[in-house]
Parts: structure tokens; C-alpha cells; sequence
């Protein structure tokens, strides 16, 4: 049987996820449509818009698409499937998901690595020798960003594994069979990969393999 993956929303919302999950042998199941989603084998949180920042106890001070039903789903999500030892992915909004759904704070605005006109910014991040982004990629590497908010103080069991100068750019947990990256691999893909990046379809493979 292949690995079941949830993805949070409806069938069509997001296809590049979708697109890169299918491509790595997964079937796809929804949370918005589907009446038993924790039977799945792992979870992946997508990109989109902010988390809101009473979540982390903190004001609003510069947010952007809150979708306070989206937050509630999500780090419930995150914590029944935590719980239960299943493998997630958080990419992008979902990597702050992650955070702070172990108990970390946001940065509610960086400067440099939003979207530009033509799309992605791209530019270099390390990984930490040994960390799950360098067995894959190796220590340096280009990703691509498309976020203005990033994690300021991590969740707890949560371990940063890739930095873009002062900026978290991935973490794992110390004990769970959880990942997230700030970049967005499934736009890194075969249909849309730029020769100057990795290819981002290896992490959802690996992602894929640990589900099943």
C-alpha cells in the first residue's frame, strides 16, 4: 500500500505539494474532506499565510492572510500526529506551524527574503554536518525563500539544522520524526527546478520514505 499522506485542505489547493507527493509514491488524503485523516501514515503542513501571533503569545504587529481556522487545524494536526509518533513535514508557514505548535515565538517581519517580481529569491544556506538536509544536499547549498516571517525562539525538542546568516532556515526534533524547512522544495521540483538549486524533490521523496 502506499504511504498516506494528509495535507491539510481541499483536493486542488495545493498542487505543487501535490504534484511533488504523487511524484514520490504517496497517496494523498485531505484533511478538509476526509472523515478519519489520523489513520494517515505522516502529515504535511504547506506554505500560505501567517500564524496569528496570539498563538505565541504575542500582539499583532505586522501579519499578512491570518486564517485563524487554518491555525486551529493545523497545530491540532501537529500535535495528534506528534503524539502518536508520525512522521511530519512543515515547509515554509508549515516549519512556523511546527514551532509553534512546541511552544516557540516568530519573528513577525525579516527583511530579505521575500518573493521578488520574478519569483523565489534565491541564495545560499549551510546545513549542520550530520543533520537530515546534509545527508541529502550536502553542508551548502541554494534554496529559495518566499516569507517575511521566520522562527525567533525555538520550540521545545526542536533543534535548528540550517541557517541562512542569522536566519533559521530548517529544524528536526530531538526525538520524533519530525522536519521543517523555511524554502520551499516542492516548487524545487522537476516541473519547476532552476539549474542553480537542488532539487527539491529528493526531501519529499525522503519525507515519503520515512511514512512508509
Amino acid at each position: 500500500m502506499l504511504p498516506q499522506i494528509l495535507l491539510p485542505g481541499s483536493p486542488g489547493q495545493f498542487p505543487n505539494y501535490e504534484r511533488a507527493l504523487s511524484a514520490a509514491g504517496a497517496a494523498i488524503r485531505y484533511a478538509a474532506v476526509d472523515k478519519a485523516p489520523l489513520s494517515c501514515d505522516g502529515l504535511l503542513l504547506p506554505g500560505g499565510g501567517d500564524i496569528h501571533p496570539r498563538h505565541y503569545g504575542a500582539p499583532v504587529l505586522d501579519c499578512r492572510g491570518l486564517d485563524e481556522a487554518r491555525d486551529g487545524l493545523e497545530l491540532s494536526l501537529t500535535a495528534r500526529f506528534a503524539a502518536e509518533g508520525k512522521p511530519i513535514l512543515g515547509i515554509c508557514r508549515g516549519i512556523q506551524v511546527l514551532n509553534v505548535a512546541f511552544g516557540g515565538t516568530l519573528l513577525q517581519h525579516i527583511e530579505g527574503h521575500s518573493a521578488g517580481r520574478k519569483g523565489d529569491r534565491l541564495h545560499p544556506a549551510w546545513a549542520v554536518e550530520g543533520s537530515f538536509l546534509a545527508a541529502i544536499y550536502g553542508r551548502r547549498f541554494t534554496v529559495n525563500s518566499a516569507h517575511h516571517q521566520a522562527i525567533d525562539r525555538l520550540g521545545s525538542g526542536l533543534t535548528a539544522v540550517q541557517w541562512a546568516g542569522d536566519v533559521i532556515e530548517a529544524v528536526s526534533h530531538r526525538t520524533l520524526p519530525i522536519w521543517g524547512v523555511q524554502w520551499h522544495p516542492e516548487r524545487l521540483t522537476e516541473g519547476g527546478r532552476r539549474q542553480d538549486t537542488v532539487s527539491g524533490q529528493r526531501l519529499i521523496d525522503c519525507f515519503v520514505e520515512q511514512c512508509g
